[in-house]
């Protein structure tokens, strides 16, 4: 029987010995077992992430999913009354981009954007003098306000200023307004009217962003000579510019969709988008214009989609500097 030898333990100058594998399978740095195990564990309930937002989707897919696919349905189908048979066309999508229709979409486009672009000048200002007082009671009395007016529209606000800049209204007899030519039942009109609900929401809007420009930017530009105009020329607009787009476009939408206060208001004299939508539907001027409607709506939809396609990249590149 030949002998065992024992190991001989390394010496002070061996290599030192290399983490191996036991009998069990398992690694012996205990370290790197635990890592695997972690990182196991986080892939594994990864796809779990997914059922807490599992009721919005479900939600959001009910609400707007369907809605948007039965208006896209109706707007590319046209239903035979007689035979009852339905086939695909385009005739509704080019119908809405023509004569009055197209008049309609035009003038909504033009209105949205002229009292969003007022609306933002505005608003910046306003919530810049709110954020600069070193008065609490002014900033609450001034947000606490553009909530309750930036949520009052609709046919309540177009009768408020019936009796306030109507033609028989306070303002405009104490002023005589009708004699400098103002009418309140027109383009102007409504313009001064949304520009009512689109001030406050600017300010509600761009506050937050006013907030997250550091002191420390400002005290730099001024120790490096910098006066105010060259700070916000450099620094405060080109880092404030994506929240500013953000609110124009927000603004631009909740213009370019009202509906109730213009109808309340100036009827059909006004071409707008949203009335001709009402006015197809009900079958006030043709009858049989549904399908019209439907494709006016999915032109609505598409210019809200292309002015959000410009908003979102450059959202999230001014979250890296106002977070």
């Amino acid at each position: 029987m030949t002998p065992s030898h024992p190991t001989a333990a390394p010496g002070p100058g061996a290599a030192p010995v290399k983490a191996g594998r036991t009998t069990e399978g398992r690694t012996t740095d205990g370290r790197k077992a635990e890592g695997r195990k972690a990182g196991g564990r986080t892939r594994r309930r990864a796809p779990r992430a997914w059922f807490g937002a599992l009721p919005l989707l479900v939600f959001a897919g009910l609400c707007f999913g369907l809605p948007a696919g039965a208006l896209l349905y109706g707007a590319i189908t046209r239903t035979d009354p007689v035979a009852g048979t339905t086939e695909f066309t385009g005739e509704h999508l080019q119908r809405s981009l023509q004569g009055p229709y197209l008049t309609s979409l035009t003038g909504s486009v033009e209105l949205s954007a002229l009292t969003a672009a007022i609306a933002t000048i505005f608003g910046v200002l306003i919530a810049q003098a709110v954020v600069t007082s070193r008065r609490g009671a002014l900033r609450g009395a001034v947000l606490t306000a553009s909530g309750v007016l930036a949520n009052f529209g609709g046919i309540p606000l177009a009768f408020a200023f019936v009796a306030t800049l109507g033609i028989s209204g306070v303002v405009t007899q104490l002023g005589h307004l009708d004699a400098l030519g103002w009418n309140l039942y027109s383009f102007t009109g409504l313009t001064v009217i949304y520009l009512y609900f689109l001030i406050p929401l600017m300010v509600i809007v761009v506050v937050p962003a006013l907030d997250g420009l550091r002191p420390q930017w400002r005290e730099a530009a001024r120790n490096n000579g910098a006066t105010a105009w060259q700070f916000w020329r450099y620094v405060g607009l080109p880092v404030l510019a994506p929240s500013l787009l953000g609110g124009f476009v927000l603004l631009f939408g909740s213009a370019f969709a009202a509906h109730a206060t213009a109808a309340a208001l100036v009827g059909g004299s006004v071409p707008l988008v949203t009335l001709k939508i009402a006015d197809a539907l009900s079958g006030n001027v043709l009858v049989g214009q549904e399908n019209v409607a439907l494709a006016l709506s999915l032109d609505m939809i598409v210019i809200a989609g292309l002015v959000m396609a410009v908003y979102l990249p450059l959202q999230r590149r001014s979250s890296r500097w106002l977070h």
